[in-house]
């Protein structure tokens, strides 16, 4: 074969560049693909990161909400209140049941405070002419001790709720409970003048918290001449969403049913729902004709655990 035929050489030139396009073609759907799969590899990778960026949210939102559902039972519960599925029991002794025309004795005793609330309380009870109890907790705020101060001058009755408010320091054992109860009764006879003689236990004496035996505790008060006090009436105002409505109508249903009726309210920083029921709870048991008093010698003892049960 002739090399040097122009023919042949324009042959061999044509089917060069074929073979070059081929490459070329080949070349740049090769790095196409391989553009398109690493976009594709990018955008699949961002997609992931965003969905496991969004399941982390729920997860720790869930978390968060089930986080803070248990802190609010375990905050109660360490502070002493009832929680929210905790039952009211109610003491049905028959010598305590209403009948037609009897009069209603009312209780109205405040749990947990002081409080900001409860010298708004206090203003309301003034008012309207109304004593009532107030089963105080420890604070060393000045501004707290003249609420102590005010409770005993406005006439009212001052009870004792526990130093701490706090079943883990109450409740850990018998001595415990009885430093605590010597803290308390000296912060209102200091700061007060007056030696209070009324308790009522963080949780009620039938709570189901203590680990040791609640006669041990009601034992103590017992040697010191203290009375305890439970409810037979509960507001429902430490449960969540309970409106004024709720409120009134809880606690004149129960006042309803008889003779005497010590009823379970709080006046802690939180409870601004039971200020605004407060006015309207009181109209609400005038119009029923109740005697609104405070806790004093005469006032027949609401108790789960009976003191006279206890050695």
């Amino acid at each position: 074969m002739n090399t040097n035929d122009p023919d042949e050489l324009n042959q061999q030139r044509k089917r060069r560049k074929r073979v070059a396009r081929m490459k070329s073609a080949i070349t740049i759907t090769v790095a196409g693909w391989m553009i398109l799969s690493l976009v594709a590899i990018v955008v699949l990778a961002v997609q992931v990161v965003h969905l496991n960026h969004r399941i982390d949210n729920l997860v720790d939102g869930n978390n968060g909400q089930v986080q803070e559902q248990q802190t609010g039972i375990q905050a109660k519960a360490e502070t002493g209140e009832p929680t929210d599925d905790d039952p009211t029991e109610e003491l049905d002794s028959s010598d305590n049941l209403a009948s037609d025309g009897d009069t209603h004795q009312v209780y109205l005793t405040f749990d947990s405070g002081p409080d900001d609330n409860t010298n708004t309380i206090l203003d309301i009870l003034a008012e309207n002419q109304i004593k009532a109890t107030f089963f105080v907790a420890g604070n060393d705020k000045p501004e707290m001790h003249d609420v102590y101060r005010r409770i005993v001058s406005d006439g009212h009755t001052l009870g004792m709720h526990s130093y701490s408010n706090q079943y883990s320091t109450i409740y850990a054992s018998t001595d415990a409970f009885r430093q605590d109860l010597q803290q308390i009764q000296a912060l209102l006879t200091e700061t007060t003048g007056t030696q209070c003689v009324y308790y009522r236990f963080p949780g009620g004496s039938n709570n189901q918290i203590s680990n040791v035996d609640m006669k041990e505790f009601a034992g103590v008060l017992n040697e010191n001449g203290i009375t305890y006090f439970d409810w037979n009436v509960s507001a429902g105002d430490n449960s969540a969403g309970c409106s004024v409505d709720d409120i009134v109508k809880n606690v004149v249903t129960g006042v309803s049913r008889y003779k005497t009726s010590i009823v379970l309210l709080h006046d802690g920083e939180d409870q601004n729902t039971t200020v605004e029921a407060l006015g309207p709870l009181i109209l609400a048991l005038r119009d029923m004709n109740a005697e609104i008093l405070p806790i004093d010698d005469n006032t027949k003892v609401i108790q789960y655990l009976h003191s006279d049960d206890v050695e």
